[in-house]
């Protein structure tokens, strides 16, 4: 997750949703998450490199199975998973012209307010697979070419009661606390300046001012 948290920043909810012992079946990966996921992430990085806001938004119907060691892998002292797998939709839709305008200032902050994005989950819970679904509009501070700060920005969420108090508890520790804010800016930003120009070359050679 670490080197895509830029797209799933945007999404924000792996960093969100992370017991049942000997669950009735376990969420297994469906077919084509990681294409999907891969071919978001090669249209973002264009996006960031190229850095104008001619061409197309971001747009992206995404899904992606987490096996609960993966989301305990996360626990933190003051929050921990204590369900089984999870399973999140989300269809994104992000503004090309809004990021490329942040990411082109030079000297001054600039504010990047994503739009509401609504993630429908399935989670292992009490023996049963259950539906939740969270909302999110995360926010961004960007200064030349660079996020300073990350709100996750949860508005919403509907779905067993436990998982809730979970996804609450995470999302004010993250937002007023910050716990995961240091680690979720230096991943987006090494996404942002490395993951992407190594992975799509092609994508930095044709950003402005590049040859």
């Amino acid at each position: 997750m670490a080197r895509r948290t830029a797209l799933r920043g945007t999404i924000a909810a792996a960093v969100l949703l992370g017991a049942v012992s000997d669950p009735v079946s376990a969420l297994e990966p469906q077919s084509g998450e990681g294409v999907a996921i891969l071919d978001c992430e090669r249209r973002l990085c264009t996006m960031l490199q190229q850095r104008t806001a001619k061409g197309e938004d971001l747009t992206c119907d995404l899904s992606k199975t987490w096996a609960r060691n993966v989301i305990k892998s996360a626990d933190q002292p003051t929050v921990t998973w204590g369900f089984g797998d999870a399973r999140c939709s989300v269809s994104i839709h992000v503004s090309r012209a809004q990021i490329a305008e942040a990411l082109a200032a030079r000297g001054e902050d600039r504010k990047v307010w994503i739009p509401p994005h609504t993630a429908t989950c399935l989670v292992e819970f009490d023996g049963e697979v259950r539906t939740l679904t969270a909302t999110l509009a995360p926010k961004l501070v960007v200064k030349d070419g660079r996020v300073e700060k990350i709100w996750v920005n949860l508005t919403e969420v509907d779905g067993p009661s436990a998982v809730k108090a979970t996804l609450w508890t995470a999302a004010r520790l993250a937002d007023h606390v910050g716990l995961f804010q240091q680690p979720l800016i230096k991943s987006v930003n090494r996404f942002i300046t490395t993951t992407c120009p190594k992975k799509y070359p092609l994508a930095a050679a044709s950003a402005p001012g590049r040859k």
